[in-house]
């Protein structure tokens, strides 16, 4: 059967000119003729005004009408994207000038034939499929080996609450099989896929993994890992725990971006905390106050949203420590912290989120710790309950143990937003061990990973200040205030419940650096 390339996939929509068909998922809508001439137009050209000349051409082959027969046919166009999906708002007027289509990407893909039935669907939450990795050993006998690791990245992925993760009996159909990623994500109604590949030869073991956005063709993660292959199935374990470790944060970058291009007013609870959490990552009151916006909306429409609450206690926490120590503040984030936990259980990133302000603003580190563990039997590849740990850990003056977990979360991810707090941890703890090189070094890290925070440049002012180097001090010190001009830091101490030898350690070299008590 020959292959057409004329069927657009957009959002859960496949239209089909040819057939004169709008499916929805599965499901033919009751879409007319007229009006699918119209919307092809449109798709075809995404982003791009239509002028009213060009859509009556394409409706009625250049008859001459009058405009209300297009503001006809648009209207049931409209009202059928309204009915089926809600997103009317799709297509854009442009007074005097024509209709614009604004919805999600338009990808082009082909069909076996004028019958043939669609895909599943997109689900809501992000979707991942992982195919069988490709055996390159030139060995059959390593296939287990491949086919091993594939199933503890599914089995990992499976455990992050906001992913939709298919199968190994689906995925594993395509075993052998050389496929266009573009039509197995259509085939599985899913948005991203993972493929990858493994050799291994000798005593050492290459892994190489791709994950694509099936909508654009975009690449979303890719890494290479060399290991030695003395125990196989350590090994195995180990890459499977770093992929997802690395692909989870890549993923939630991806849909941040995908609800950026979103009209707010198209928003659901979901997508509102997506597109609160680069403002929650930031840390810095003005940010936080404007994700609390998005978050009291989702917890408004959902609100039993476990990590909805997670972050609002992530952001009342920054607020506390960086805008005045307000009680309100302190309250808020342990009152958000407990939803989190109540209706969080299985959700690793709002027990992470959860913990983190227990141990932080209710100083209860035994409680935080046990938010954390549960977290990691959730999910034992969440980067971030290692990173915030470490803090948590950092704060407390267990040193050591903070700068293992800070190490295990870039570990797990490198290049996460919150990599600047592992290395903060780092930064504090090899100070109260008196390393204060090491100390520096980590503290530059924290500072380049995010130069907008203002506790980076206390744990640099405070290193620099220790190896002598006041000048640099002083400059790292005026930084702090200008980002944080309520700072003192025995307030921030008090706030944290700062161990008493770190807080000795710490605000000795602050008072040299310039920073006020």
């Amino acid at each position: 059967m020959a292959i057409r390339d004329d069927l657009y996939q957009f959002g859960p929509f496949r239209l089909d000119p040819e057939a004169g068909i709008l499916f929805h998922g599965a499901e033919p809508t009751m879409l007319g003729q007229r009006a699918v001439a119209l919307l092809r137009l449109l798709v075809q050209n995404a982003g791009a005004p239509m002028s009213k000349d060009a859509l009556i051409e394409a409706g009625w082959g250049g008859s001459a009408v009058a405009d209300n027969n297009l503001t006809v046919q648009i209207a049931a166009l409209r009202r059928t994207l309204a009915d089926v999906a809600n997103v009317a708002h799709w297509i854009e007027t442009l007074p005097r000038r024509g209709y614009r289509y604004i919805g999600p990407a338009v990808a082009t893909c082909g069909s076996t034939a004028a019958g043939a039935t669609p895909g599943p669907s997109l689900p809501e939450k992000p979707s991942v499929a992982v195919l069988p990795f490709s055996n390159l050993s030139g060995d059959p006998q390593q296939e287990y080996f491949a086919d091993g690791m594939v199933d503890d990245i599914i089995t990992g992925l499976a455990r992050i609450k906001w992913l939709f993760v298919i199968a190994r009996n689906s995925t594993f159909t395509y075993k052998g099989r050389a496929v266009d990623v573009k039509q197995v994500g259509r085939e599985l109604g899913v948005r991203y896929i993972l493929e990858g590949s493994v050799r291994k030869a000798g005593g050492s073991v290459r892994v190489v993994g791709q994950m694509i956005d099936v909508s654009n063709g975009a690449h979303v993660w890719a890494e290479r890992y060399d290991r030695r292959s003395d125990d196989i199935f350590a090994l195995q374990d180990e890459m499977a725990l770093a992929v997802v470790g690395a692909i989870a944060p890549s993923v939630r970058k991806a849909e941040i971006e995908r609800v950026r291009r979103k009209r707010p007013d198209s928003l659901d609870a979901y997508d509102l905390v997506l597109q609160a959490q680069t403002d929650v990552d930031s840390g810095m009151p003005e940010q936080v106050t404007r994700a609390l916006v998005l978050l009291d909306r989702a917890i408004a429409l959902e609100p039993t949203y476990a990590l909805a609450h997670g972050n609002a206690a992530m952001c009342h926490h920054c607020l506390f420590l960086r805008a005045g120590f307000q009680e309100i503040n302190r309250a808020s984030s342990i009152r958000h912290a407990r939803s989190a936990i109540m209706h969080g259980q299985d959700d690793a990133l709002a027990l992470t989120w959860a913990g983190f302000s227990i141990g932080m603003d209710a100083h209860d580190r035994a409680a935080a710790f046990t938010a954390f563990e549960a977290a990691l039997a959730v999910s034992p590849s969440s980067a971030l309950t290692y990173i915030l740990g470490s803090v948590v850990l950092g704060w407390s003056g267990e040193a050591e143990r903070a700068i293992g977990w800070s190490e295990q979360g870039i570990r797990l991810s490198p290049f996460d937003s919150w990599a600047w707090a592992a290395f903060d941890a780092q930064a504090m703890s090899h100070l109260l061990r008196g390393r204060y090189e090491e100390a520096c070094r980590a503290a530059y890290k924290s500072v380049q990973a995010n130069p907008a925070h203002s506790i980076t440049y206390v744990q640099l002012a405070a290193a620099l200040a220790n190896l002598g180097r006041l000048d640099e001090a002083r400059a790292a010190a005026a930084r702090v205030m200008e980002l944080q001009p309520a700072f003192r830091y025995s307030r921030q101490f008090a706030g944290v419940n700062c161990a008493p030898a770190l807080a000795d350690a710490l605000g000795s070299a602050l008072q040299q650096a310039g920073l006020p008590e």
